[in-house]
């Protein structure tokens, strides 16, 4: 498959980016052709100006700030989300290039009278997330209702391939993970991501 990989991390020495390296090897040793889109490396800009707002439903004039990224996801057969989970959800880096990239008629159908929003991207079947977060699973889940993981698994899933598999990786309790937390989680996605085909 051709595997995006949307990273998304300031730091360049984070464990984060320890993830997104385990993932491209895995994604590799699967035969799998992988692209980065390095969200702070390459300095995008989260922020939707008044003009792109303006042309947000306009077919094609919508494309043109972001039409790198949207060439992106038209290659790709899979996503994979690398980020860490700040505040229960999507850093603001990562919503603001949802906010710009995913615009109507390049990546869905707008809703019209009784029908819902439309499938455009049907050829990528796969949507997966890796994420870091300071909260206990139990809080994240039953109180907070996992707003980023819903946001991306379930978000997403309606613009994709209707079989379109998804797969949720997450590291609990960050702040306190040991070393050997750390590495039974890079493990942990080695093998999950080997497995996929």
């Amino acid at each position: 498959m051709r595997f995006l990989i949307v990273y998304c991390h300031p730091c360049p020495e984070s464990f984060g980016a320890a993830l997104r390296d385990t993932a491209l090897a895995a994604l590799a040793r699967g035969g799998h052709e992988t692209r980065v889109l390095d969200l702070y490396g390459m300095g995008f800009d989260p922020v939707m100006s008044a003009e792109e707002r303006r042309g947000y439903h306009t077919a094609g004039v919508n494309e043109q700030p972001v039409a790198d990224h949207l060439a992106a996801l038209r290659w790709c057969e899979a996503l994979l989300f690398v980020y860490p989970t700040w505040w229960y959800g999507l850093p603001a880096m990562l919503k603001g290039w949802l906010d710009r990239v995913w615009v109507p008629h390049a990546t869905f159908g707008m809703p019209q009278g009784r029908k819902p929003i439309g499938r455009v991207l049907t050829q990528i079947r796969f949507i997966g997330a890796v994420s870091t977060l300071g909260a206990p699973w139990w809080w994240w889940r039953l109180v907070m209702s996992e707003p980023g993981r819903r946001t991306l698994m379930r978000g997403l899933k309606p613009l994709v391939h209707p079989r379109a598999k998804t797969l949720w990786l997450a590291l609990h309790r960050m702040d306190n993970a040991s070393d050997e937390d750390r590495r039974r989680f890079l493990a942990k996605v080695e093998t999950a991501l080997g497995r996929l085909r």
